[in-house]
């Protein structure tokens, strides 16, 4: 057998944005490089206002075919998506390993959390609703219920750290609603975001339902808070809140600044909940003469 022994270069991982179910280049054709210390690490595309457009427009058209999905089958969709992650465990906690300069005990324990966090959330499909809805008592011959609907097509800051269960903790909620999902990666180190992006794709998930773009959180926060076919958007509490809030009250859109004070937060119980479910569902009443 021939020995190939020839010098070569290594071949630099180019992370594309993940829109409308395919990994697609930025529209501007930007890229930014991602520096692991001093050594190279990968291009990271860098997400425009177009690719955000693009992306609400996927979200958009994909949200009412994910709302019509039986609730069942909405919970093994997502916990196939947990099977997907399952399968790339290594590769997520060497992704998680890079960006956050962990021990391969705490990448590995977050890992295997973020997938304990998305069966979590997946068992919810098909139950959330019975316990957010009501029957209520009103007086003369009239049914009065209130039902939990989803909110629409919700935009997504993820936060730095932990990269991989804080990305999950904050999109796993709106989808169990039957919301789409316009998620901006981790700034700091996206490539965990865009391994989970390729976990979503062989997941069964409708293209659109989750879209996935990196790039700068100031430059495209403001672009979705903006966007008049975005009805809510969550968003770590800091720095760029007041401006998000400012710029969603142009159309009366939701706002949900979530508060974690560190990375052992999103580990405790608290961070996943109903009430996350909750946030991003509208509560619907229907009023309905009795006998009828």
């Amino acid at each position: 057998m021939a020995k190939y022994d020839q010098p070569r270069l290594a071949v630099r991982k180019m992370y594309k944005l993940f829109i409308n179910g395919a990994f697609v280049r930025s529209e501007s054709g930007r890229s930014d490089p991602l520096w692991d210390g001093s050594e190279f690490g990968a291009n990271i595309a860098r997400g425009s206002r177009k690719d955000v457009r693009d992306a609400v427009v996927a979200a958009r058209s994909a949200q009412p075919k994910w709302l019509a999905t039986n609730p069942g089958t909405r919970g093994l969709i997502l916990y196939r998506l947990a099977e997907m992650m399952e399968a790339r465990h290594e590769e997520l906690v060497d992704r998680v390993r890079e960006g956050s300069d962990l021990s391969a005990t705490a990448a590995e324990t977050e890992v295997v959390a973020a997938i304990d966090r998305v069966i979590w959330y997946a068992g919810w499909c098909d139950k959330y609703n019975a316990l957010l809805s009501t029957r209520n008592p009103v007086a003369g011959p009239h049914f009065n219920f209130s039902t939990a609907e989803p909110t629409g097509v919700v935009g997504i800051l993820a936060p730095d750290e932990p990269a991989l269960l804080g990305l999950v903790s904050v999109l796993m909620p709106a989808l169990v609603s039957a919301n789409a999902v316009v998620l901006v990666a981790s700034e700091k180190d996206p490539r965990t975001a865009i391994v989970f992006a390729e976990a979503l794709a062989t997941s069964d998930l409708p293209a659109g339902v989750a879209n996935i773009i990196t790039g700068f959180r100031a430059e495209l926060g403001p672009i979705l808070a903006k966007h008049m076919d975005v009805n809510a958007i969550a968003f770590p509490d800091g720095p760029l809140t007041e401006e998000l809030q400012r710029h969603a009250a142009e159309n009366v859109k939701r706002t949900h600044p979530y508060h974690r004070k560190g990375r052992d937060e999103w580990f405790e119980p608290a961070a996943q909940s109903l009430d996350a479910v909750a946030a991003y569902s509208e509560i619907k009443t229907i009023w309905h003469p009795a006998g009828i």
